[in-house]
């Protein structure tokens, strides 16, 4: 009688080593990015589609550093909602964006958020950060835009916007990893109808 073959041990033992590289490598490319994406929804309502996302991430050195010495850092998250299409390419309806702009205040010692004209002050740079990390109930497209019996996806990215920072030191970026801070999502829209407001009860 033939010794039991260990091929078949061997084989399930080397997928399953591949597959520890394969969420290895995706884990090494999401801190690479440095960004968490904790949630993301969006929802149908009578003025439009909203849209609510949560995220996590810290500051990265580099980031900090220039903060500290004045240079304000921003941070920018897009939406662009979509209509599927089998005849054509996809038609874009609708496309929001929102700016925070961080700030160091040096005679106040204090942090500042800045986002849509209002402006927040902050004792701590966690405190700062967590302001700007997400929001809820964000309209990015008009009742209008988005029809009862349309196939809709959206776009959705955050990101540290290097784009914006002093041209200098843009420049000296180049291809620095420690300014990489972002996360890109697709989400398909399962929409349903705005719930009615209950009707007016007859008075007595």
């Amino acid at each position: 009688m033939s010794p039991p073959s260990r091929s078949v041990p061997l084989r399930a033992w080397w997928q399953r080593l591949t597959l520890v590289g394969a969420l290895l490598v995706l884990h090494g490319w999401a801190l690479a990015q440095g960004v968490a994406l904790q949630l993301l929804n969006a929802e149908r309502a009578e003025d439009g589609l909203a849209v609510s996302f949560s995220t996590r991430f810290e500051l990265p050195r580099q980031a900090e550093d220039a903060l500290l010495k004045g240079v304000a850092i921003y941070f920018v998250a897009e939406v662009q909602v979509l209509r599927s299409r089998w005849y054509w390419r996809d038609a874009r309806v609708a496309q929001a964006n929102r700016t925070w702009r961080l700030t160091w205040q040096p005679l106040t010692r204090q942090y500042r958020v800045s986002t849509g004209g209002l402006h927040q002050s902050f004792d701590t740079l966690g405190e700062a950060i967590a302001s700007l990390r997400g929001v809820s109930g964000w309209r990015v497209a008009d009742a209008k835009e988005i029809e009862d019996d349309g196939r809709y996806y959206l776009e959705f990215s955050y990101k540290l916007d290097t784009a914006q920072l002093p041209r200098p030191l843009q420049i000296g970026l180049g291809g620095s990893q420690g300014w990489t801070l972002g996360v890109d999502r697709t989400l398909t829209l399962t929409l349903e109808a705005p719930a009615a407001p209950p009707p007016n009860k007859p008075q007595p």
